[in-house]
């Protein structure tokens, strides 16, 4: 494996997180199933402003299972975003539904709200926005559209646990939000995800899915009854050692956040003195969370140069995201063909996402934004 001077990401942690894991595997029981479940959930909805949560094994379970609740299936329509992780459309594939790729607007790098309405059909049950990078989408403007259409909306808010529009948590807006936990999150549990809504049909609707469709008023490995089982459903749960992570992360969160806002605001104030480097800084009433440090630049060869550059240097940076519209297995989808999305292609084709992470030092925000500085100096002399 390559050593890496700057990684893309380093997780942050501390003795609490040590302490309650090891707390659990001292007890010798309830790995599964155990009393923190109930806890991460109680602390997420109560820190998003929802009245309900649901953690679950990942982000893509999240998604999942939420269209399973909100009953979509066959035949249906469901706008998405072709800059997403692969998942996003996935998702919609998994529930035999189709999904409809609509380009994005460059101000939040999520889906255009001026272009939705073009792309509704009579099949169009769904809208399944994406909040890129630890910043909120133009989700009131989309909301607008969907209770106007009678549309579910649910948001893929999987970057953006801790952000806000407008003070308001992102996830907090839309009928569903999923969130995930996975490494390179700001909040992290190795792996997890979780579900967010005001919805107690949906939310029971998920505790069900999650969990072999079981319903259970007594933890299964406690109960020495036979249990009911009421419906199709995975084995998605999240285990006590991971909530237990979950709630000594969210504990600490705004810390975490606000330590990759300062980064954030030092990368940002030195990449400004070069003109071609386009810095990720929010609109109005956008709280950014920087789950992501993304800049964009002038073209496509360029971006490539950097990234060239940047790996000669030991630096880590990667394209986030390629448009999922122009991968393989979507285009032989036929009926999920988009044959040009141009904002979409555009940015993809410039942005690069660089390293940030909470406790980086000064020496290797110096290096990194030097380093890109030093290649703007090469290229433009």
């Amino acid at each position: 494996m390559e050593e890496w001077k700057i990684p893309l990401y380093k997780i942050y942690s501390d003795e609490e997180d040590v302490n309650l894991i090891t707390k659990i595997i001292k007890r010798g029981k309830q790995w599964a199933m155990g009393p923190e479940i109930e806890e991460l959930e109680k602390a997420l909805s109560n820190y998003v402003g929802t009245e309900y949560c649901i953690a679950l094994n990942s982000g893509t379970s999240a998604l999942h299972s939420t269209l399973l609740a909100y009953g979509l299936g066959k035949g249906d329509d469901v706008i998405v975003p072709s800059f997403s992780f692969i998942s996003t459309a996935n998702s919609v594939l998994f529930v035999d539904s189709n999904p409809i790729f609509v380009d994005i607007e460059e101000e939040t790098y999520g889906l255009d709200p001026s272009l939705i309405l073009n792309n509704l059909t009579t099949s169009t049950k769904a809208i399944l926005p994406m909040d890129y990078a630890g910043m909120s989408c133009n989700i009131f403007d989309i909301k607008i559209i969907a209770e106007e259409n009678n549309l579910i909306l649910i948001e893929d808010a999987a970057e953006g646990l801790g952000s806000s529009i407008k003070g308001k948590k992102t996830g907090s807006i839309s009928d569903s939000a999923i969130f995930s936990f996975c490494g390179n999150k700001v909040l992290t549990t190795g792996e997890g995800g979780a579900v967010v809504t005001n919805s107690k049909e949906i939310y029971e609707k998920i505790k069900l899915i999650r969990s072999h469709g079981r319903l259970d008023s007594i933890s299964y490995f406690d109960n020495p009854d036979s249990s009911k089982y009421n419906m199709l459903g995975y084995n998605w749960r999240m285990s006590s050692l991971t909530a237990s992570l979950g709630i000594s992360q969210l504990q600490k969160l705004d810390k975490i956040i606000k330590m990759r806002q300062e980064n954030a605001k030092y990368i940002s104030n030195k990449l400004s003195k070069c003109k071609e480097i386009r810095l990720p800084i929010p609109p109005n009433g956008y709280e950014h969370i920087y789950q992501m440090y993304s800049i964009r630049v002038q073209n496509q060869k360029i971006r490539d140069g950097l990234q060239k550059y940047l790996l000669e240097k030991q630096i880590f940076s990667k394209v986030y995201f390629k448009p999922i519209h122009k991968m393989e297995f979507y285009k032989n989808q036929k009926k999920n063909t988009k044959e040009f999305l141009p904002i979409t292609e555009k940015i993809s084709n410039t942005i690069l996402t660089i390293p940030l992470y909470p406790n980086m030092t000064m020496e290797e925000k110096d290096y990194l934004t030097n380093s890109i500085l030093e290649f703007f100096e090469d290229v433009t002399n």
